[in-house]
């Protein structure tokens, strides 16, 4: 099978640029017409259209603190692959790559905000927090509790302050991080992840994973990869583990597990159907692997899901 590196059905992995506005240190950012209309409120009431990369495989070197207020869908943040419904809140760190598969209408804020070793910033004794913050938000952070409630309320009142006010918001939501409790801001990976090396790897690896996004239901070999890449079977293995953070048909199954996951909560359709279309050919392997992820089978998986929902 030829291999384009025009990937069909992905989109391209994209390094976004976050520009700011003119004497901003951070950017708030608004969507809810759909995952690629988002709204940069710069102040009250000055709203600039922009175009969104949340749906899509990307990174970028600002630190990114996304609230996703109500969603359906499936989250990636380096080789962290979450289920995502209803209220949802992670920080993820710098050339962290992540990407969100929503089923459906989805609305939320995101802040963005990057501190380079020049900025004013780093000349605040207090601010020496804030490099561990960084640090730890390479593995990617989910945040629960009192600490997610309250980063959740500074976010909206952010919405309608301006000037110093805004920036005490800001900075009020960089404390809450800091200062959480570790049990409140668990990381999504084990170790820090970030797409730092050449710009060839990285671009390899990352058409790698959205080749792997778009075609994991008929099936992925790793010989197309290889193709795509223009890598050899140990230097693939090698970086896509150091990039990824985990092997490729590890990551493919947990992609594989997730829809699978998203189609017993949403659909009545029969476990072998689901399975099938999901892309397991094997019924015996799908069982296994299921019960390796989830920790029960399939239908235990749907009935426990039915009493949550009901």
């Amino acid at each position: 099978m030829k291999v384009s590196r025009e990937v069909s059905g992905a989109r391209k992995v994209s390094k976004e640029e976050v520009p700011l506005a003119s004497g901003q240190s951070f950017r708030l950012l608004r969507w809810g017409r759909g995952p690629e209309a988002v709204d940069w409120l710069q102040a009250p009431g000055v709203c600039v259209p922009w175009k969104g990369y949340g749906n899509r495989w990307h990174y970028h070197r600002e630190l990114e603190l996304a609230f996703v207020s109500q969603a359906r869908g499936t989250r990636f943040v380096a080789d962290s692959v979450e289920a995502v419904d209803g209220e949802d809140v992670v920080l993820i760190g710098s050339n962290v790559p992540h990407y969100w598969d929503f089923r459906g209408p989805s609305e939320g804020l995101v802040l963005q905000w990057d501190f380079p070793r020049h900025h004013g910033v780093w000349g605040f004794a207090e601010s020496a927090p804030l490099q561990a913050l960084g640090e730890k938000a390479k593995c990617g952070l989910s945040l629960s509790g009192q600490t997610r409630s309250a980063v959740i309320r500074t976010l909206l009142e952010m919405q309608s302050a301006a000037g110093l006010g805004r920036l005490s918001l800001f900075f009020k939501v960089l404390n809450l991080l800091v200062e959480a409790p570790l049990s409140e801001v668990p990381g999504l990976s084990p170790k820090p992840f970030s797409l730092e090396g050449t710009a060839q790897q990285q671009e390899a690896i990352s058409l790698a994973m959205s080749y792997i996004l778009a075609n994991y239901r008929r099936g992925v070999r790793l010989e197309e990869l290889l193709e795509l890449t223009h890598m050899s079977r140990a230097t693939f293995a090698r970086q896509f583990q150091r990039h990824a953070g985990k092997p490729f048909s590890e990551l493919l199954n947990e992609i594989r597990i997730q829809a699978v996951c998203r189609a017993l909560r949403e659909t009545e359709l029969p476990v072998a159907v689901i399975a099938l279309e999901e892309g397991f050919r094997q019924l015996s392997f799908f069982n296994r692997i299921f019960r390796r992820y989830a920790g029960c089978t399939p239908r235990q998986y749907r009935q426990e899901a039915g009493r949550v929902l009901a």
